[in-house]
């Protein structure tokens, strides 16, 4: 059984109908199961509960068996010093603290239909794809809403990081979360890697020379070196790149990193590169330009930039293809403004106005839909997916709930999932059924 369920049903008090008491034989009254901590500590925060007669109010910690207590760790830390109850299915081993207190136990008792509580949990996903099929009201536009500001706030989160890394230069910060989406999932972390290692200042001091730009992008890349440089492109490129390295100080990353195997030759990452360097050399202002223009079309003008004309034949150094697209493509313009652009003018609203953060949401609704296989599974659910906003907000639901497993934090997991523990409690009459 999941820990999950256990978590469920004592959130969801499906235990009231049944005693329960104590591993030494106390009876427990629970008054308030507190409230359900995702962050990390102890399950529940702030239950009250009698025992005995004597009322306690602090943590509740739930495991399956009383063992996993020292598995996870929490005998040595003080932060689940305040638990009063830890709640199990099985109580396999008495449980002390990290002050060498001895903890009071409970063996959990409830309704226990294996057939129904496998399919509640093994099969959770089953069972809302099944009733999301038959009723999309379910998932309320409320719930979309804040499924979508969540998502925003979590991406801010991640540009505060990037902003305490860079000493609060937003440009900066934005140059590395911009090359991170530049690799486009397969090469995002050697993208970013690679933005981090080359500082920004130093890219736009030779910002008038695209030669220039891309010697600094592919000699810190570490895809070009000695054995790569067979032409007369790129054994010029290397040349200029290691006067650069060493006027700089530079240290290229790990050419291993890059993912090269079955790709397709226009999203290798040499011609992104090429066009990430033709970017910086169009405009010295790029991310002031971003933030403040709020046209759709005319933020898409600012990525639309071509490589050097070695890329419309080759993909990567020394190998020749047929004529290429060096140009950005719509779709690939249009992920970068999803993930970039937008969750900038996002955060940048926090330090100024909330004009940029009403952009930022309608700039999503004006841009098409994602195309992934996570809209794909919504799209077969029956769910019409228009526009960016409606995409990251399924994508976020898929990977914030549906993976993880957070069905109580979910609203469509609540409403689903209380009706079958609701038909359990009224069906189980029969208290042979009782895990005990």
């Amino acid at each position: 059984m999941p820990e999950l369920l256990l978590h469920y049903i004592w959130q969801r008090k499906a235990f009231l109908a049944f005693p329960q008491a104590t591993t030494d034989g106390r009876p427990i009254e629970v008054i308030d199961v507190g409230t359900h901590n995702t962050d990390a500590g102890p399950d529940f925060i702030a239950a009250k509960l009698k025992i005995d007669g004597t009322l306690w109010v602090g943590n509740v910690e739930i495991h399956i068996l009383s063992s996993d207590w020292y598995r996870h760790g929490h005998d040595s830390d003080h932060a689940y010093d305040s638990v009063v109850l830890h709640v199990v299915r099985r109580a396999d081993k008495e449980v002390i603290n990290a002050r060498g207190e001895v903890l009071t136990q409970c063996e959990l008792r409830y309704p226990d239909d294996e057939q129904l509580l496998n399919q509640l949990i093994i099969d959770h996903i089953s069972l809302c794809s099944d009733r999301l099929q038959q009723d999309n009201t379910l998932l309320t536009s409320n719930w979309k809403r804040a499924l979508l500001t969540d998502r925003l706030k979590r991406k801010n989160e991640a540009i505060i990081q990037l902003l305490n890394l860079t000493h609060n230069n937003w440009r900066e910060a934005f140059y590395i979360t911009l090359a991170h989406n530049f690799g486009f999932h397969t090469n995002s972390i050697p993208f970013e890697l690679l933005a981090k290692s080359l500082p920004l200042s130093v890219l736009l001091r030779h910002r008038d020379s695209l030669f220039s730009l891309e010697a600094l992008l592919f000699g810190q890349s570490g895809l070009l070196n000695d054995n790569t440089a067979n032409d007369d492109y790129s054994t010029s490129l290397l040349k200029e790149y290691k006067f650069l390295r060493t006027k700089y100080s530079l240290q290229p990353i790990d050419y291993s990193l890059w993912k090269l195997l079955r790709m397709r030759p226009q999203n290798f990452p040499h011609l992104r590169i090429a066009q990430f360097a033709a970017l910086f050399s169009q405009s010295e202002f790029l991310f002031s330009r971003l933030m403040e223009e709020s046209d759709l079309c005319r933020l898409r003008t600012c990525f639309h930039v071509s490589a050097s004309d070695y890329w419309t034949t080759h993909y990567r150094f020394c190998r020749t293809s047929p004529v290429l697209a060096s140009a950005i493509g719509k779709s690939a313009i249009d992920l970068l403004l999803i993930n970039t652009v937008v969750p900038y003018k996002f955060a940048y609203s926090y330090g100024n106005t909330t004009t940029y953060q009403e952009n930022a949401v309608t700039l999503l609704k004006q841009i098409p839909a994602e195309k992934n296989s996570i809209i794909d599974r919504w799209k077969l659910l029956g769910f019409s997916i228009k526009n960016a906003a409606e995409s990251q907000t399924f994508i976020h639901l898929y990977q914030n709930y549906c993976l993880r497993e957070q069905c109580l934090n979910c609203e469509v997991g609540w409403q689903i999932f209380a009706i079958n523990i609701d038909n359990i409690s009224l069906n189980n009459n029969n208290l042979s059924s009782l895990h005990i």
